[in-house]
C-alpha cells in the first residue's frame, strides 16, 4: 500500500473532499490524524485520531501539532484542505468577510505548514494543498475568494522551493465544482437548481461536475511515492475548465 504507516494529517476532514481523503488515505494503509470544526467524526475509524477545532487559530493549530508529535512522533504527509467561500459584488463585500476568506483559505495554511513542516522526518515528506480553479482564473463575484486560492499557489511555491532541501514537497491540487455537500447545498438555494446544474456543466469541457473522489485520488499520487519528484505544481483537477 502506498502509504503503509505513514502519518497523515487531513483538515476539513468532515465531508466531501476531505472525507474522500480521508477514505483513499485509510485503504492505503496510512495512519490518520483528522481535524475539522465539527464536535464528532462519524466516519473516524477507531484507529483514527481526530480532533475538532479551528484551524484559522494559530493556538489550536499550535496544540495539534503537539499533539501529533506526542502520539506519532513525526508525520509524513499533510493535507490542507479546509477552506471558505463568500460569494459577492467586490464593491459589496464587507471586510470582515473579505478577512475571513483570506484567513481561511491563505493564512490558516501558512499556520498548517509553519507547525507542521517541522515535524517531518528527515527523509522528507510531502504537503498538499487543496486549492481551487479559481486560483488561477477570475470569476466575478468571487475576487477574494480567487485571490486567496492564487495566494495559496504562490505559499506553496515559495515553500517547494525554501524546503527542497529538506526533501519536503509541496504541490496544490485545484478542483472545479465537485459534487460536495456544499456546492449541492448551494445549487438548491437557486430558483431553478437544475437548470442551474446544467449551466454550470455546459461550461465544463467534461460536461459534468468532479466526484469527492476523483479530486482525492490526485491528492493521493501527489502524497505517494509516485510524485517523488514533482514539488511546486499545480495540478488542475477540473474537467478542463482552466484549459481555455
Amino acid at each position: 500500500m502506498r502509504l503503509d504507516k505513514k502519518t497523515a494529517l487531513v483538515t476539513g476532514a468532515t465531508s466531501g473532499i476531505g472525507e474522500a481523503v480521508t477514505s483513499h488515505f485509510r485503504r492505503e494503509g496510512a495512519r490518520l490524524l483528522l481535524t475539522g470544526r465539527r464536535e464528532h467524526l462519524d466516519s473516524a475509524e477507531p484507529d483514527d485520531v481526530y480532533v475538532a477545532g479551528d484551524a484559522n487559530d494559530e493556538s489550536f493549530v499550535s496544540s495539534l501539532a503537539q499533539q501529533a508529535a506526542d502520539t506519532f512522533g513525526s508525520v509524513d504527509v499533510v493535507v490542507i484542505n479546509h477552506g471558505l467561500q463568500r460569494s459577492s459584488p467586490l464593491v459589496d463585500m464587507a471586510y470582515d468577510d473579505a478577512r475571513d476568506v483570506l484567513h481561511s483559505n491563505l493564512l490558516s495554511a501558512f499556520l498548517v505548514m509553519k507547525h507542521f513542516a517541522p515535524l517531518m522526518p528527515a527523509a522528507g515528506g510531502s504537503i498538499v494543498c487543496v486549492g481551487s480553479r479559481l486560483g488561477m482564473v477570475g470569476k466575478p463575484e468571487e475576487v477574494l475568494y480567487s485571490a486567496a486560492k492564487g495566494g495559496l499557489i504562490m505559499l506553496a511555491k515559495g515553500a517547494a522551493i525554501e524546503w527542497a532541501p529538506r526533501n519536503i514537497r509541496v504541490n496544490v491540487v485545484a478542483p472545479g465544482l465537485t459534487t460536495t455537500p456544499v456546492i449541492e447545498a448551494s445549487f438548491q438555494r437557486r430558483p431553478d437548481p437544475e437548470a442551474y446544474r446544467r449551466e454550470r456543466e455546459a461550461q465544463i469541457p467534461l460536461q459534468r461536475l468532479a466526484t469527492p473522489e476523483e479530486v482525492a485520488d490526485a491528492v493521493l499520487f501527489l502524497a505517494s511515492p509516485e510524485s517523488t519528484y514533482i514539488t511546486g505544481a499545480v495540478l488542475p483537477v477540473d474537467g478542463g475548465y482552466t484549459a481555455f
